[in-house]
């Protein structure tokens, strides 16, 4: 006789009408990337932004859902929250209530024509009244397509609400935005993203060490997508998540690295110090780009006279700027090689040491 503890056949299971819809969930779930898997279900559950989330609530709760615009840096819950509204208002089966367009994919005038004007014009059933169109990354609609979205916004509000997200509101017309109530997402803070990753990591099981998740912290800057996305690429590649990992896997210099770099710029000859550069950079596959942000954060640490920091900063900028146009890498590596030497002088005659 078999213990209490041991898994037998149901009944159902025997039968030709098996139902594996909780097996399904389960395999899905195993699955899922953890950006969705880990996706917040109701409104407390979205991290920070208690002052936007309290709101939202109270006009669920009287019924006076307005047009809504979300803006703010990437991976700071803006997504999230408009979908945890959804479910507060229309329960599990949120999906048949709602589109959800991504503007980035779609977003020439024919879609507002088609896609959103067809489904604003049908009226639901619903206890609510009306439905929720979901504009993500509205910020890359062109200005034809936001014109057109400005008159479906005023014409269909009795069957519709607007959510509309994006990264820059400046890219968002201000006839929009004066239709819609406006919320920004900061940043999250640090504790608030270790938190949520000491869960996740606790819940997969992940070997993170403390180096490691001050590296994650460090290169996610309040980004949860980034964070968590990096976490997962990390346990799939290694047995262990340190901070050499986390930097393998996102491609990004290591902090010892960019320390030998900028230190060879001060101290070596030229010819040395870019010999260096050109090593380390076939050696770890890395870009110039890389090494910029990685200098620009370094120099904050070294005691400089203001004059010569303003100068390096002022310098680093022009340099990316110049990459980012094509300009040659070789000949940016060496104007590179240049500001810091001219940095160095100008503290000479500072009559200062670079500490």
């Amino acid at each position: 006789m078999g213990s209490d503890n041991e898994i037998r056949p149901s009944a159902k299971a025997k039968g030709k009408g098996v139902d594996r819809s909780d097996e399904m969930e389960r395999e899905q779930d195993e699955t899922l990337p953890w950006v969705e898997k880990y996706r917040p279900v109701s409104l407390d559950d979205v991290v920070s932004h208690k002052d936007i989330t309290t709101t939202i609530e109270k006009f669920v709760e009287k019924n006076r859902l307005p047009h809504l615009l979300f803006y703010g840096p990437p991976g700071t819950g803006k997504t999230s929250t408009i979908l945890a509204v959804a479910r507060r208002i229309y329960g599990p089966n949120f999906r048949k209530q709602i589109l959800e367009l991504n503007a980035s994919d779609d977003r020439g005038i024919d879609v507002v024509r088609e896609q959103i004007k067809q489904f604003a014009e049908t009226r639901t059933l619903f206890a609510r009244g009306y439905k929720l169109i979901i504009l993500d990354e509205a910020d890359m609609m062109t200005t034809a397509a936001q014109a057109a979205l400005r008159r479906v916004i005023e014409q269909y509000t009795r069957n519709v609400r607007f959510c509309i997200i994006c990264n820059y509101v400046n890219k968002i017309v201000p006839a929009i935005q004066s239709r819609c109530t406006r919320f920004r997402f900061s940043p999250l803070p640090m504790s608030e993203v270790e938190r949520r990753v000491e869960h996740v990591a606790e819940a997969e099981n992940v070997n993170l060490t403390d180096d490691g998740k001050r590296a994650l912290l460090k290169l996610c800057q309040g980004d949860m997508r980034r964070a968590l996305s990096v976490l997962q690429a990390c346990h799939a590649a290694y047995d262990r998540t340190g901070e050499t990992e986390v930097y393998a896997c996102t491609g990004n210099p290591l902090p010892v690295d960019i320390e030998t770099v900028v230190n060879s710029m001060l101290s070596d000859e030229f010819l040395t110090s870019y010999n260096l550069i050109n090593a380390l950079k076939t050696e770890r596959g890395l870009a110039l780009q890389d090494l910029l942000v990685g200098a620009s954060e370094y120099v904050e640490t070294i005691e400089f006279p203001p004059a010569a920091r303003i100068y390096l900063l002022d310098q680093i900028a022009t340099i990316e700027h110049r990459l980012a146009s094509g300009a040659s890498e070789k000949l940016q590596l060496t104007a590179l090689l240049g500001i810091f030497k001219n940095a160095v002088e100008l503290t000479a005659k500072a009559g200062t040491n670079i500490v």
